[in-house]
């Protein structure tokens, strides 16, 4: 995790696979109507809220004989983690995603305490 100079807040970003299907023809690749694969991330330590959570394509590997109809979003979102889901529908085929995202919030802090 990058720390900027206000310690309170942190980055943190990597590039994940979130699917292979070509090689073992899997629903993805194959099938047809709606689809979802869903891969959790967890961050190397925690935010101390749960952070703002961009994600982007950063591979995909395409049919390019139908639409191409696809949906990348960044779901669950808590200070230790997320999942990043890839939704497609009727007859679009993806071999393959891989996605790249980062997470900026705040951390907790030394001089933080609960009087809860």
């Amino acid at each position: 995790m990058k720390r900027l100079r206000n310690p309170r807040t942190g980055v943190e970003q990597g590039d994940t696979e979130v699917f292979s299907d070509f090689e073992s023809g899997g629903e993805m690749w194959t099938g047809s109507g709606p689809r979802m694969r869903r891969r959790g991330v967890e961050f190397s330590s925690a935010f101390a809220r749960p952070p703002a959570v961009h994600v982007s394509v950063s591979l995909w590997d395409m049919d390019t004989s139908a639409a191409i109809r696809a949906e990348l979003v960044a779901e669950n979102i808590t200070c230790q983690g997320f999942d990043i889901v890839f939704r497609t529908w009727a007859d679009s085929r993806a071999a393959r995603l891989r996605a790249t995202w980062m997470a900026i919030g705040e951390l907790p802090y030394a001089d933080d305490w609960d009087v809860d």
